[in-house]
């Protein structure tokens, strides 16, 4: 396992962020056990969930399964980097949901119990609030800090200019604000490339990919389709996206093919390669999935295969982050 900086900080994370969100919908409690068991033998001890994952209204079902696993001990809390967050609905209630300060330091002890631990390493805002200041939202966070509750505080889905607002609010605090963003970002989704990555970068804040193959579509859902077997790419959403990008993936199965990988292990491999990435997020549903990810790490390109994947895929615009991208 490679092992890298969360953005300025010094706490040291795998490449590879495993991702718990079908823990208890699609895995069974015993199946996520030894996934991530698994995960530990990796080396991968950078792990990611939400109060919201389970999907059972105010329960944190995916909550309580890492934190029954947790609980057995033998060193899996001190091996691993835990990561989880605030925002979503959590009960019928008003103020049961968003990023008040009451909402916030009530929703982290929920999840505190929860997760049977007493520290929360990375503790993510899973959406922006535009209700409430941010004055408000580092009171509570510095509340949590000195409580020894939480370590590190991070965001997810915000724009660029988000993160330009909350790192000057938290400096005028002096507290050390967001040292992680966790956005939607692929190789069909590259939004993110115009304004979050170059704030993230200035402001020192690590990337953390999710969805990296874009609902299974960069996960070789064509040859799965050939060969018989199920694929997230066939269902909903995934299946729009298949029927509009067809002929993409098809080259790009193809492309991996020649270079001998895994479609899988290409698309995580070319978010490892992007500036300001920490690790990308996997989320396996099986044992299977979490193994032949780790390929991901043995593959290295050159300037011919990038510059293809970037015809296959074009960023946005012209490319790079803005305005540049748009105008001269």
């Amino acid at each position: 396992m490679e092992y890298t900086n969360l953005g300025r900080t010094g706490l040291s994370v795998s490449r590879l962020c495993l991702g718990t969100m079908n823990f208890g919908p699609e895995t069974s409690e015993a199946d996520s056990f030894a996934i991530m068991d698994r995960a530990l033998e990796h080396g991968i001890n950078f792990f990611d969930t939400a109060n919201v994952y389970g999907w059972k209204l105010g329960e944190g079902v995916t909550e309580q399964i890492v934190g029954r696993w947790l609980a057995q001990g033998g060193g899996r809390r001190e091996k691993v980097v835990l990561a989880t967050k605030v925002f979503g609905r959590m009960g019928d209630w008003p103020n049961e949901r968003g990023l008040s300060a009451r909402h916030i330091i009530r929703a982290c002890e929920d999840s505190l119990r929860r997760l049977q631990t007493e520290t929360i390493d990375l503790y993510q805002m899973h959406h922006v609030s535009r209700e409430t200041p941010w004055e408000e939202i580092w009171q509570a966070m510095e509340t949590l800090v000195a409580q020894g509750k939480v370590v590190y505080v991070g965001s997810s889905n915000f724009a660029g200019w988000h993160l330009a607002r909350a790192q000057e609010s938290a400096a005028r605090r002096h507290f050390l604000g967001l040292v992680s963003e966790q956005s939607i970002y692929n190789l069909l989704t590259r939004h993110i490339e115009l304004e979050v990555v170059p704030a993230a970068l200035e402001y020192g804040i690590g990337i953390i990919p999710w969805s990296p193959l874009h609902g299974g579509l960069l996960s070789g859902v064509l040859r799965k389709m050939a060969s018989g077997q199920g694929s997230r790419g066939t269902k909903g959403r995934s299946a729009d996206g298949l029927a509009a990008h067809r002929e993409t993936i098809e080259a790009y199965e193809k492309l991996s093919a020649d270079l001998g990988h895994e479609p899988t292990n290409v698309a995580l491999a070319w978010l490892l390669s992007r500036p300001g990435v920490t690790a990308p997020i996997i989320g396996p549903r099986t044992m299977d999935q979490l193994d032949s990810a780790l390929g991901a790490l043995e593959v290295e390109f050159d300037k011919a295969t990038l510059g293809r994947l970037d015809e296959l895929f074009p960023p946005v615009g012209q490319g790079g982050p803005g305005p540049e991208a748009w105008a001269w």
